[in-house]
């Protein structure tokens, strides 16, 4: 109904175009997902089912918005940075947002049976979304590194409460009243004293999260057997607080 009389109320959406030239994230986080984990019957305190599956729907979200550099994941969040150039839907915030949060939140039912099997989806999950700004380049690497940071505080609690409660037999509110006020080196004596873990020797996506960018690999044609190096989208689980890796993948964020 172009141009009938009721087209004026399109003067009521407002403009949310973001600042050009800067660095864009999309984080995106579980809605209830304390209940949702408790419900689908989730291993405690890390399920490798959740954690593959939302590493595949990031996967495909940077698959689908070719504008992302890098992804970071952990636990039931995920954040995406896109390039300072980028110009997705003339850089609209609401549609930025939306579309990459309903994307993964698909992609996430869509694929739940590839990772937890005959294991029903008894509801469907649901993730709210925002777009921050980030001007910098050490802004966004000091960004994600507090997302790793949290990643490492988050689960080295959640190593000692479980371990509490699960094999010593503490209650959950006695779990949080003998965990009130410690420090890292006290969790990490009482994981290894109490319950002889090695907090270090943990899988690294538990204490390090998840990493997706692109890196060159070499692949070997099957046919031919030609070996060749092309750029895929990988999914890794190293430090990206250290300048180490930065000097290592400077492209991601278009140095030289």
């Amino acid at each position: 109904m172009a141009n009938s009389k009721y087209e004026y109320v399109k003067s009521f959406e407002q403009p949310d175009i973001l600042l050009q030239n800067v660095w864009i994230v999309v984080r995106i986080d579980g809605r209830s997902f304390h209940k949702f984990t408790t419900k689908h019957d989730y291993a405690k305190p890390n399920d490798d089912r959740g954690l593959s599956l939302m590493n595949r729907a990031a996967l495909e979200v940077c698959k689908e918005f070719p504008d992302i550099v890098i992804a970071f994941g952990e636990s039931d969040e995920y954040s995406f940075v896109l390039k300072k150039s980028c110009n997705l839907f003339e850089r609209r915030s609401s549609k930025i947002s939306s579309s990459i949060v309903s994307y993964f939140t698909s992609q996430f039912v869509y694929r739940w049976k590839e990772y937890f099997g005959d294991h029903e989806l008894k509801y469907p999950p649901t993730f709210d979304s925002r777009c921050v700004l980030y001007p910098t380049d050490e802004n966004i690497k000091d960004y994600l590194s507090w997302r790793q940071a949290d990643t490492h505080i988050n689960n080295l609690y959640n190593t000692c409460y479980w371990a509490l409660v699960l094999k010593a037999g503490k209650t959950p509110i006695e779990a949080e009243n003998e965990l009130r006020g410690t420090f890292s080196d006290g969790k990490n004596e009482m994981l290894f004293s109490r319950f002889n873990i090695n907090y270090n020797n943990l899988p690294a996506e538990y204490r390090k999260g998840s990493v997706i960018f692109k890196k060159m690999v070499q692949e070997t044609n099957e046919e031919n057997g030609v070996t060749k190096s092309k750029k895929r989208l990988i999914i890794e689980h190293v430090d990206i607080i250290s300048e180490k890796f930065w000097k290592e993948y400077p492209d991601i964020l278009g140095s030289k």
